[in-house]
C-alpha cells in the first residue's frame, strides 16, 4: 500500500506551491496542480534519502492528497509564501522539537558541505532576472548570503531576536539557542507577525527546511552546469534537472 504525503497547497492564477505536511521542508511547485503534484514522489524519495543518508523507504510508493490550500495573492511563482499550516499551530513536544532541530542543523550543515565544493562562489551560468524584491541569487555567493539572512527574519517573527552570523550553521544553532531562551517556547504560540503573517515555532521550524531546499537546490543546478559535476558535492540527494 502507498504511503500517504499530506499536502498543504498554496496557489493562485500564476502557479501552484505544494507542501507535504508530514514530510516537514519537502515541496513541490508547478504551473498547474497536476503538474506539481506528479513531482511528489521523487521529491519524497530524496528527502528521505538526505534525511536519513541511506537507501531505506526508497522503492516505497507514495500517494498525494490534499489536507489544507489556500489562494494566495503573493508571487507564488517565486515560491513566496505566508501560508501556516493548522498542524503547526499545536504544541511541541520536546521529543518532537528535538527531531525538528536536528534536522534544521543538519541542512544548514548540508548547505555549507555544498557551497564549499564550489571552486568560483562568483561565477555564474544563470541569466540575470528580476522580481517584484529585486534581483534573483544568480551566483553560489549571492545563494548562500540570501538563505542565510532569512535566519534573523524569521526567528524574529516569534520574538527571538539576533544578528545575523556569517556562517549559516553557526547562525542557525546561534538563532536556535536564543529561540529555546523565550519563555514557553514549546507551547508553540501563534503570533501575527509583519504583514499580518501567522507564525509559530513549528512554521519557523519547516520554513528554514524548505528555503534551504530551494535555494540549494538551485545553487546544485547552476553548479554543475558552471563547473565539473564530479567535484560539486550534493548532499541533498538532487537529481540533475
Amino acid at each position: 500500500m502507498a504511503e500517504q504525503i499530506r499536502v498543504v497547497m498554496e496557489y493562485n492564477q500564476d502557479g501552484f506551491l505544494l507542501y507535504a505536511e508530514n514530510f516537514c521542508g519537502a515541496f513541490t511547485r508547478g504551473k498547474s496542480k497536476e503538474e506539481a503534484m506528479s513531482k511528489f514522489e521523487m521529491e519524497i524519495k530524496q528527502y528521505l534519502k538526505w534525511r536519513t543518508d541511506s537507501k531505506a523507504s526508497l522503492e516505497e510508493k507514495y500517494e498525494p492528497f490534499l489536507v489544507q490550500e489556500k489562494v494566495s495573492d503573493l508571487n507564488i511563482c517565486d515560491a513566496d509564501s505566508d501560508i501556516i499550516f493548522e498542524t503547526e499551530k499545536v504544541p511541541l513536544t520536546r521529543e518532537e522539537y528535538e527531531n525538528l532541530k536536528q534536522l534544521v542543523i543538519k541542512s544548514a550543515k548540508d548547505f555549507n558541505e555544498l557551497y564549499n565544493s564550489i571552486p568560483n562562489k562568483n561565477y555564474s551560468v544563470l541569466s540575470a532576472r528580476k522580481t517584484f524584491y529585486g534581483s534573483v541569487p544568480r551566483t553560489a555567493a549571492e545563494m548562500y548570503v540570501h538563505t542565510n539572512n532569512v535566519t534573523s527574519y524569521y526567528v524574529g517573527e516569534i520574538g527571538a531576536l539576533i544578528e545575523n552570523k556569517e556562517d549559516i550553521l553557526q547562525n542557525r544553532i546561534h538563532a536556535l539557542k536564543e529561540v529555546e531562551r523565550l519563555p514557553g517556547y514549546l507551547d508553540n504560540k501563534v503570533i501575527e507577525g509583519s504583514y499580518n503573517e501567522m507564525w509559530s515555532l513549528r512554521k519557523v521550524l519547516r520554513r528554514f527546511l524548505w528555503h534551504d531546499r530551494i535555494h540549494a537546490k538551485a545553487m546544485y543546478r547552476m553548479a554543475i552546469k558552471a563547473f565539473d559535476k564530479e567535484i560539486i558535492k550534493n548532499p541533498f540527494y538532487f537529481e540533475e534537472k
